[in-house]
């Protein structure tokens, strides 16, 4: 994918993306799936019937869930049983743009502040304007490569 084409990808995603991230969605303390399945009055043994399931396993189910350690293929077919549509999803705390600028900003600090030591090394000292121009400059340079290499660590 090109530059322009990620961009692009980037800005859509972001668009679809936006409204989540203002969401203060925080799930139930002992998870969504018996949350919802106490809210429609649905017993363990009715939901395990729906789900094709043995009725010790619901307990198990909402355990896992709650504790983060069961599978999106068993949540989605918990939701389907109780006429739910499972939602996943990745939500960015910012925009991508300021993700990908942040993390320019953050290998551009690391190299500028190597060539602030050297400089001042060889008794040379930059001006805080100069080292701020440059590091201006390089966010641009990395920003203008490919992405990948801004998340490669050094």
């Amino acid at each position: 994918m090109d530059k322009k084409q990620a961009a692009l990808a980037r800005k859509q995603l972001e668009r679809r993306l936006a409204p989540l991230r203002d969401l203060q969605l925080a799930a139930p303390p002992r998870g969504w799936m018996r949350a919802i399945r106490e809210a429609l009055g649905m017993s363990t043994r009715q939901l395990a019937a729906r789900m094709k399931a043995a009725p010790s396993r619901i307990p198990a189910i909402e355990k896992a869930e709650a504790s983060g350690a069961t599978t999106i293929k068993t949540l989605r077919e918990a939701a389907a049983a109780m006429n739910c549509t499972f939602v996943y999803a990745f939500v960015p705390t910012k925009p991508l743009d300021d993700i990908l600028r942040d993390r320019a900003a953050q290998k551009a600090g690391q190299n500028i502040a190597r060539l602030d030591h050297t400089m001042r090394l060889e008794n040379q000292p930059l001006l805080r304007s100069d080292l701020d121009d440059e590091q201006r400059r390089m966010i641009d340079l990395i920003l203008a490569n490919s992405p990948r290499s801004i998340w490669e660590d050094d």
